[in-house]
């Protein structure tokens, strides 16, 4: 072997890890923050120091930092300090007959002139107006979206809790175990 291959080989690699990466950096309508290599409508284009894992991307800029700052309940009037779902979990799986148990954490309790509505992948339930936590037997397999959404009567205010994406999955006929 040449003495000349190991470091041709070597500049080569030291070439290409010495570029600087370029990354796109976008927010969807949800809050949600995405990177690609592909430039995307409205994204915020970020150099990177180099293409080697670990590299720190630069500072958001003011603009996109305000974007990504969560919402303060408090801010919006009807004076929640914490207003989120608890359960069910973010990509939580329940199976077969599992009963979906919904537990809203609100801090402090629901004003008597405020009112719950819960939503099934978009569609009002009818739980009661003041329910914080219910149940949902026996779901058919798929994907459901759950959000709540309190509304002062007076004002006519509203705000949004975070929705919660869950899953349920039906055992298969042919298992051995099923009943």
């Amino acid at each position: 072997m040449h003495p000349w291959k190991p470091w041709l080989g070597l500049s080569l690699l030291a070439a290409f890890a010495v570029q600087a990466a370029v990354v796109y950096k976008w927010v969807d309508a949800d809050g949600v923050v995405h990177f690609s290599d592909q430039p995307a409508p409205g994204a915020e284009k970020i150099f990177t120091s180099s293409s080697t894992a670990g590299t720190v991307l630069s500072k958001p800029s003011a603009a996109a930092a305000s974007r990504l700052a969560p919402k303060s309940a408090a801010a919006s009037g009807l004076g929640y300090s914490e207003f989120s779902i608890v359960t069910p979990m973010n990509d939580q799986t329940f199976f077969g007959d599992d009963v979906v148990a919904v537990h809203l954490n609100l801090t402090p309790a629901l004003k008597p002139e405020q009112s719950i509505s819960w939503h099934l992948n978009g569609k009002q339930l009818d739980s009661p107006s003041d329910a914080a936590a219910f149940s949902l037997p026996q779901l058919d397999r798929g994907t459901y979206v759950l959000a709540a959404t309190i509304t002062d009567q007076r004002t006519g205010e509203s705000e949004n809790s975070n929705s919660v994406t869950f899953y349920v999955r039906q055992p298969s006929a042919l298992a051995p175990l099923r009943k």
